[in-house]
């Protein structure tokens, strides 16, 4: 996630709340996404970015996940998703995240 990003994700969950904020990432590999998540829920782990050492615990999901799919619209996520997702490592990218989610 570059800084530019990690500053408007902050700015969001100081002024809105983290409870109130989902961030949904659309990495097309599962390290890349992987590491947007940590970066939004423990911290910039580069040490570089206005996140580092910033905790927000934000939810975060990526597009391919059944968490979101099963929320959107189907003939928008086709519309939109769903030609990445025939190329796209999607096991890995779910396993991913939910590694990600479940390291704390």
């Amino acid at each position: 996630m570059d800084l530019e990003n990690q500053q408007r994700v902050k700015d969001l969950a100081e002024k809105h709340g983290a409870e109130n904020i989902v961030v949904i990432v659309g990495a097309a590999e599962a390290e890349s996404a992987a590491l947007a998540a940590e970066t939004v829920r423990l911290g910039d782990p580069t040490f570089a970015g206005p996140l580092t050492g910033v905790q927000l615990g934000l939810e975060v999901y990526h597009a391919v996940e059944p968490e979101f799919k099963d929320v959107v619209d189907e003939d928008i996520y086709d519309d939109q998703i769903g030609m990445m997702e025939m190329v796209l490592d999607v096991d890995e990218i779910i396993e991913a995240m939910h590694d990600v989610r479940d390291a704390e």
